[in-house]
């Protein structure tokens, strides 16, 4: 899922064997999720990928999206994936073959891409940036390797629009602020349109999807992770964590929880 900071579960450095399979089975939940799947399908549409061309997909994890892309160049075009984490580029390139895909895979740097400048029609980075710990060097080049009417799309959560009811506000609000701290840019959402735009790109269109949950099942290993945190740092106790395990328990079985996080996402242009 693109270069990312030691502490990122993403990180090439961070990943043994038995940790890949639970990243896959992440990745591939959050490929299934009906938000994901809505922005994804206007994202396409507006980076509108067309045969011939040359599509880049930064920090590409199982290579869903490399496909996609694969598919709307065709094999007169080139998609290529890159993804330096090597357990999931394998997985990446044993799924791609399985499909009959044209999409290639490639180890590197989101922040230091293995191509040359001027060189790609379209590039796209999804939910990269929140890991990244300097996010303006890998969109700057975003912007160095498009062609001149080069298009790109970047999609990105913002962890402080996460949303967690029933629950003592106190509690949930330290729950919430764990999330923030889990990422390296927790903001990634809301900064894209500055960061394109640093980057001399021009934005051509904006979208938006809250990535909801099931409202009657808790999504037990995120809250027990984010719940255990605050614990630790003393954010909370352990009757208030308790507790809130009841009210969302109580509120799921009655079909009344609510979670969910909204990702954003912006596309945007060389100039020629």
């Amino acid at each position: 899922m693109g270069d990312t900071r030691p502490a990122s579960h993403f990180h090439a450095g961070n990943i043994d064997g038995a940790a890949v399979a639970r990243l896959v089975a992440a990745l591939d939940s959050q490929d299934a999720a009906d938000g994901v799947r809505r922005l994804r399908a206007w994202a396409h549409e507006a980076v509108a990928a067309r045969p011939g061309e040359r599509a880049l997909d930064v920090g590409c994890g199982t290579g869903s999206q490399t496909q996609a892309l694969a598919a709307a160049v065709t094999p007169d075009g080139d998609a290529l994936g890159i993804e330096p984490n090597p357990g999931l580029r394998t997985v990446a390139e044993q799924r791609a073959a399985a499909a009959g895909s044209t999409a290639r895979f490639a180890d590197g740097d989101a922040s230091a891409l293995p191509l040359a400048d001027a060189s790609v029609d379209v590039v796209w980075c999804e939910r990269v940036l929140q890991h990244l710990a300097e996010p303006q060097r890998a969109v700057d080049e975003f912007a160095r390797v498009l062609r001149p009417g080069g298009r790109v799309v970047l999609l990105d959560t913002d962890w402080a629009t996460t949303i967690l009811h029933p629950g003592d506000p106190a509690t949930v609000a330290a729950l919430t602020s764990g999330a923030l701290a889990a990422a390296a840019s927790p903001y990634a959402g809301r900064l894209l349109l500055g960061q394109l735009t640093a980057a001399g790109l021009v934005i051509d269109d904006r979208g938006s999807q809250a990535l909801l949950q099931d409202h009657t099942t808790v999504t037990w290993p995120l809250i027990r992770m984010l719940a255990e945190s605050a614990v630790r740092r003393e954010l909370i106790t352990g009757d208030q964590r308790d507790r809130l395990y009841a009210d969302l328990t109580e509120a799921a079985e009655r079909g009344a929880l609510h979670m969910s996080v909204t990702m954003f996402a912006v596309a945007a242009h060389r100039p020629r």
